[in-house]
């Protein structure tokens, strides 16, 4: 189950929860050219035109060591699969926390050993949730519903990504389709996704994120 580390209360904490205007902030985009190597559907990749697929606000606000981004994801079919982030995993003992602002998302994670798969997890998150990513676990966000997804995290300023192993691999172990979990058969030893529940709010104290 993903739980605060150490056992630490989850106490509600409205302040870590941030709402930002956003319309006079330019984001980062990520365009389907940029998503290419993780895509499932091959087939509608041949002929589908360059998008706009989601929008980061990275660094709106910065205390005691960590960062605040918010990423927006319109809803959008990839062809047979729902939209999704590209996918990384930290580069060192980091961890991040994800509150859904607006919609609904999965949160899927995987603990991997190159291509061997250790540890599989989905959270589904509505309005107001929040889960936590373990340090170690690359992890994508799918938005699976017909409403706009707005997402809210927290991370360390040190932390790093990496997501060099989601574009060898052509994505994360599962794709989430029209029909439902799919495996990703360039993976090895796939085990069964553990569904865990989100967390009705964060934990009081962050600093389990500076690693």
């Amino acid at each position: 189950m993903i739980v605060c580390p150490q056992g630490k209360p989850l106490l509600k904490n409205q302040h870590l929860i941030m709402e930002f205007n956003l319309d006079n902030i330019k984001p980062d985009v990520r365009c389907l050219n940029d998503m290419r190597e993780v895509i499932y559907d091959k087939e509608w990749l041949k002929t589908a035109p360059n998008s706009e697929l989601y929008y980061m606000y990275r660094g709106l606000k910065e205390e005691n060591g960590l960062k605040y981004n918010i990423t927006v994801m319109p809803a959008k079919m990839l062809g047979k699969e729902f939209v999704k982030t590209k996918g990384h995993i930290h580069i060192g003992n980091y961890g991040e926390t994800y509150t859904v602002l607006e919609g609904e998302a999965i949160y899927f994670m995987q603990k991997t050993k190159d291509r061997i798969v250790e540890d599989v997890c989905a959270v589904k998150a509505r309005k107001g949730e929040s889960v936590i990513i373990p340090p170690l676990y690359g992890h994508i966000t799918i938005n699976p519903s017909k409403e706009n997804l707005k997402t809210g995290d927290w991370s360390s300023q040190n932390c790093k990504s990496s997501y060099s192993l989601f574009e060898k691999l052509n994505g994360a172990c599962y794709y989430y389709t029209q029909k439902g979990w799919v495996k990703n058969e360039n993976y090895e030893n796939i085990p069964q996704i553990r569904f865990e529940k989100p967390l009705k709010s964060l934990p009081k104290d962050l600093s389990f994120l500076k690693g």
